[in-house]
């Protein structure tokens, strides 16, 4: 928001105070001013002056020669180049000795033999924004308005020894975003009074139209949930032209373009209140009448930039009953523009839902001063006070005649806010020791009315233009920004102070990522929102789960909290194969959100999961050895190095075909625990129909919960002296039936071999026709150790073959010939 300093003090009393100053006192309350701008770029000595009349130059096609009244005792003759100079008009004329911008000086010369006494300036030559300036008016000298006083110093009549404060203002303080807002703020800061503008003022100088506003115009409010308040104006007779020059003055000290009358008086009032108005071209509405509703599907306007836009559902619009006039709060229709044949108003002031305006202007890519105030919800209590105002500036400036009474629909009301204010509440969170008093009187330059409310306690009423004041610790922040920040004192902290450290589930957490990493996997982060339907295929560890919609999406492709890790994963690997990067290994450590239609009211439940993505090769092709590519036991493989550091026990696995895997090469993740086993992850390929639909070749994935492992995690390191007594390997190799799970043999051996047992494993998964139809051989290495002493060898062969019987009695294995 661009402040004048020249505007701003017809609103509140900053004598004795430079733009400076201001800005200092601003930034430490609060409000962070991130220039000071000052119009005035070098130019001195600079006057309006009055072409009396213009000749060509006798030796060159392109100059003319013009005799100037610059208000001195005798007329000047000026040499200029420019186009559009001509006899009649008033422009701005640097006289000898003046300086302009980039330090030119003004002296008297000859060109082409002909004498010049001084420069007939451009807007750009006196250092103005030009781009700002009407378009026709932007190329050759400045043509200033008939009525400027001849022999005036132009530093006046364009305003430009005024300053200018550009406040960075953070998205809580929109009530600053209008010239009232900062008035109100710098008065509180300086403990002045604000003069507010009379909305009536000047309505007699065109006069009141004799007829009544609701014999033409209606109000119809469809949308009631995006609008709650839409009021309008009928002004007649009007004519479009320029706006006055002081009105151009305040617009290009805030960045605004002026255009014309009907649309420099919106303008100006939206950056006096902070309240957009619209302007139509009431001939162009059916029978006057205003309906706000939601679009159709498919439906399309013309706004006033010429694009023609392609509307959704969710996006507000002025219609009137037969199509569309307007996006609310973002841009108006060419079919209602204001054009210089306009002659009858409908001007619009309306309360938009900020949620609704944001939506459409991000969707459309419209982004303007309207809609970046009703993002931001304008003040509910500014629609009626603005739309007067403007109106009476149109009787004043556009010869309008005001139709009597405001046309108006009210779909809800703004609840006034009054907030309990403790004073021994504000002086523990700022250790100061104020007074009920001095804070009262901190609230009172706030311009806020209160009432007592016991002892020590005070009842503070917050007007509607402070939307960001809702719970008295925003109060207790107002009273430390007036009362000082550097006026509050330090305190030394106290309390008891403990070496700091990492939580288990912190430190088991990045020792999961170390491991990971150094595996070879590559972590990534993706969005928490998804799209609706992006688990239809993959429904994760939770098929049940109902997607929870935002109710601010930034787009529709994140517009749910999702339910799984596993499909934006797929994205990613996607995204590098698109990219030639076929080999990718990935995982991420994310949570997701679970709820059911049931529980829809309540919060949530947020769990927190690992997945892991493998595809590709696991190894490229060398001169000593071929590719390979990644297998079920790949991932698996990662994942019991993980589970086996973590010293996690009672994990096994289990044959499953859920929704989205294949059904011969996935299993669910069992975890024993003292209410039992459960289910906490799943691992395998995809499903052929999912690879295919994303493109990919086999692709292997991991879901599995954290929380269960983080508890079954062991906490202590366990250290063991190297062993003193050699170890007996046996080998032993059983064909069993195909079914029979090998893990599940692993435990009954290690249950049989007890103690003594050092290590088991699987070295060789044998299938073929010589073993039968649905028979497999497992080869398994075992490896005996006593601790304590040397074992012999027959004890070694008679455990040997208990394990052996074991295994025949209970999967009728059979010794491998």
């Amino acid at each position: 928001m661009k402040v004048s300093y020249q505007w701003l003090s017809e609103y509140v009393d900053v004598s004795g105070f430079t733009a400076e100053e201001l800005a200092e006192k601003l930034t430490r309350s609060g409000i962070e001013v991130d220039i000071v701008e000052d119009r005035n770029k070098g130019v001195t000595n600079v006057v309006v002056g009055f072409v009396k009349s213009r000749e060509k130059h006798p030796d060159a096609d392109k100059l003319s020669v013009c005799i100037i009244d610059a208000g001195q005792s005798e007329d000047l003759q000026i040499v200029c180049g420019a186009k559009n100079i001509d006899a009649g008009q008033k422009v701005p004329v640097a006289m000898i000795g003046a300086v302009l911008p980039g330090g030119l000086q003004i002296k008297r010369a000859k060109l082409r033999g002909v004498e010049s006494q001084g420069m007939i300036c451009s807007a750009k030559e006196l250092g103005l924004n030009d781009k700002l300036l009407p378009k026709e008016i932007q190329e050759g000298i400045l043509v200033l308005p008939e009525d400027t006083e001849i022999g005036s110093s132009i530093l006046d009549v364009l305003a430009i020894s005024d300053k200018v404060l550009e406040l960075d203002l953070t998205p809580n303080r929109s009530d600053c975003l209008s010239m009232l807002g900062a008035a109100y703020e710098i008065a509180a800061i300086l403990g002045r009074g604000v003069k507010l503008p009379d909305a009536e003022a000047a309505r007699g100088a065109a006069g009141t139209a004799a007829v009544k506003a609701a014999d033409r115009i209606s109000v119809k409010i469809t949308a009631t949930e995006q609008c709650t308040h839409y009021a309008a104006r009928l002004i007649e007779g009007v004519r479009v032209g320029t706006s006055p020059l002081w009105m151009q003055n305040r617009l290009m000290a805030a960045g605004i373009r002026p255009i014309n009358n009907i649309v420099d008086i919106t303008n100006f009032v939206m950056l006096e209140y902070g309240q957009p108005l619209h302007a139509f071209d009431a001939e162009q509405l059916n029978n006057g009448h205003i309906d706000v509703r939601l679009a159709e599907a498919g439906e399309k306007l013309v706004t006033l930039d010429d694009v023609e836009r392609t509307l959704e559902p969710h996006m507000l619009l002025i219609t009137d009953g037969t199509k569309p006039v307007a996006i609310a709060g973002v841009m108006g229709g060419a079919n209602s523009e204001v054009t210089e044949g306009t002659t009858r108003i409908l001007l619009e002031s309306a309360k938009f839902a900020g949620s609704s305006v944001r939506r459409t202007s991000r969707q459309l890519g419209l982004r303007s001063e309207a809609s970046l105030r009703f993002e931001k919800e304008v003040n509910p209590e500014a629609v009626l006070p603005a739309l007067n105002r403007a109106a009476a500036l149109m009787a004043q400036y556009a010869s309008g005649q005001v139709a009597e009474g405001i046309v108006q629909a009210i779909a809800g009301s703004h609840k006034p806010v009054s907030i309990e204010l403790a004073a021994d509440r504000v002086n523990n969170y700022l250790g100061t020791e104020l007074s009920l008093a001095e804070m009262g009187q901190i609230i009172e330059r706030l311009h806020f009315t209160f009432e007592q409310a016991g002892e020590g306690k005070l009842l503070v009423h917050v007007p509607s233009r402070r939307g960001d004041i809702t719970r008295d610790v925003d109060l207790i922040e107002e009273v430390a920004r007036l009362f000082g920040y550097d006026n509050i004192p330090t305190t030394l902290m106290t309390g008891v102070t403990t070496p700091g450290s990492l939580s288990k589930e912190q430190s088991i957490r990045r020792i999961t990522r170390n491991l990971l990493t150094q595996s070879g996997l590559h972590e990534v982060i993706t969005y928490s929102f998804t799209q609706p339907d992006q688990t239809v295929a993959l429904p994760g560890l939770y098929p049940a789960a109902k997607p929870i919609s935002l109710a601010m999406p930034m787009s529709e492709d994140r517009s749910q909290l999702r339910t799984s890790l596993l499909p934006h994963l797929l994205d990613v690997v996607s995204y590098n194969r698109n990219r030639t990067m076929d080999d990718v290994a990935i995982f991420e450590i994310g949570k997701v959100f679970i709820t059911d239609e049931s529980s829809l009211t309540d919060l949530p439940q947020e769990k927190l999961l690992l997945s892991i993505v493998l595809t590709g090769k696991r190894r490229q092709a060398h001169w000593a050895q071929k590719s390979e590519a990644v297998d079920f036991y790949d991932i698996k493989g990662v994942f019991d190095r993980l589970v086996s550091y973590l010293g996690v026990k009672g994990l096994s696995y289990q044959s499953a075909s859920p929704d989205g895997f294949h059904p011969g090469r996935t299993a669910e993740l069992l975890l024993k625990t003292a209410e039992g086993e459960q289910v906490i992850g799943r691992i395998g390929q995809l499903h052929p129909t999912v690879q295919q639909q994303r493109d990919l070749d086999d692709t292997y994935v991991l879901e599995v919960e954290l929380s269960p492992i983080l508890e079954a995690a062991g906490d202590a390191i366990v250290y063991k002296l190297l062993p003193r007594y050699p170890s007996i390997g046996r080998d032993l190799a059983v064909v069993v039936n195909a079914s029979v799970p090998v893990g599940l043999m692993e435990q009954t051996i290690t249950e049989v071999a007890g103690d003594l047992l050092e290590s088991i494993q699987v070295f060789d998964i044998y299938t073929g026709e010589r073993l039968g139809a649905n028979r497999k051989s497992v080869a398994i290495a075992l490896v005996y150790r006593h601790a304590e002493r040397t074992l012999l060898d027959e004890e070694v062969t008679e455990l040997h073959a208990k394990v052996v019987q074991t295994l025949e009695q209970q999967y009728e294995a059979e010794l491998r010939k």
